[in-house]
């Protein structure tokens, strides 16, 4: 396929077998940034390195490995046999960071940790299933109510307004004040109750998604699996060249039978209704609603 513009056009005529890098357009001369999505390291690249120091999902991190006693987490963990679990510290940190970031299901958890440095970098890029993740919770429900209202008050105690979208200090403070000065106990035992209704709120927001997961997607599927046919990159080819060569099909019928219209309209001889008819064909234009595609 010709990979220049043809008048309008959006699509070159015909099929190639090698997908054509884009060019630039005559008399265009600007040196753009290296772009390569196959860059090699010399180095085996850090997860820590792509994580901001003043990340939330640091403090979370930090917050479960020095403040909080998994105790009657690790002790459920007696049976030997059948494959090792995923240990509870990665598993609490994940649920944390997540449902105080508005993600409450275990599926978008488990998308996450694929694609979102933050989650990769909490389950230190090892993704646990979202069946994982569920029975995770199932399982030590009330201590992770527990654990879970230790941390949001060691964080209210800590002077944090916010921890994502959770809010833990309901007071109006002025622009000058400090947002880091630690609440005192007496205003903190008030919170306490609230940050508890919090904490019950997001575990029965994370077990709703979970259930309307299951019943959209079945237990079985996460939900944004692709087809087999496009499960590779070849396939994606072939499916995508598919697809483009019915548009430009279509378009050059819909092209033609308009030309062929106007033509007899216009009391033109056959010679001439053929000859718009080919020139529609050849300068038809793809318009989909919803997208303009371009070379």
């Amino acid at each position: 396929m010709a990979n220049v513009m043809d008048g309008d056009r959006l699509f070159g005529v015909g099929e190639a077998d090698v997908v054509q890098p884009l060019k630039a357009a005559a008399g265009v001369a600007k040196t753009f940034r290296a772009y390569d999505q196959h860059q090699s390291f010399l180095l085996p690249p850090s997860l820590d390195d792509w994580l901001p120091d003043d990340h939330t999902a640091r403090f979370v991190s930090e917050i479960v490995d020095d403040s909080l006693d998994l105790t009657s987490i690790y002790a459920s963990h007696t049976n030997a046999t059948g494959a090792p679990p995923f240990d509870p510290r990665m598993m609490l940190k994940l649920l944390l960071y997540a449902y105080s970031t508005g993600v409450t299901s275990s599926r978008e958890v488990e998308r996450r940790c694929h694609v979102d440095v933050a989650f990769r970098w909490l389950s230190a890029s090892t993704a646990p299933d979202y069946r994982s993740l569920a029975r995770f919770r199932r399982r030590h429900l009330k201590a992770l109510n527990d654990l879970f209202t230790q941390v949001l008050v060691l964080c209210a105690a800590a002077g944090l307004v916010k921890l994502g979208r959770v809010g833990l200090d309901g007071t109006k403070l002025r622009a000058s004040a400090s947002r880091h000065k630690a609440m005192s106990y007496d205003r903190l035992t008030t919170r306490i109750p609230q940050i508890e209704a919090e904490v019950a709120k997001l575990l029965v927001e994370a077990e709703q998604a979970d259930v309307a997961d299951d019943v959209e997607f079945g237990e079985d599927r996460r939900g944004d699996e692709v087809g087999v046919e496009l499960a590779t990159r070849e396939a994606r080819l072939v499916k995508m060249r598919a697809a483009k060569a019915a548009l430009e099909a279509d378009a050059a019928q819909r092209a033609a039978s308009d030309a062929e219209a106007k033509a007899r309209k216009a009391d033109k001889s056959d010679t001439e209704i053929g000859a718009a008819v080919e020139l529609a064909k050849s300068t038809a234009v793809v318009k989909p609603k919803s997208a303009t595609f371009v070379h």
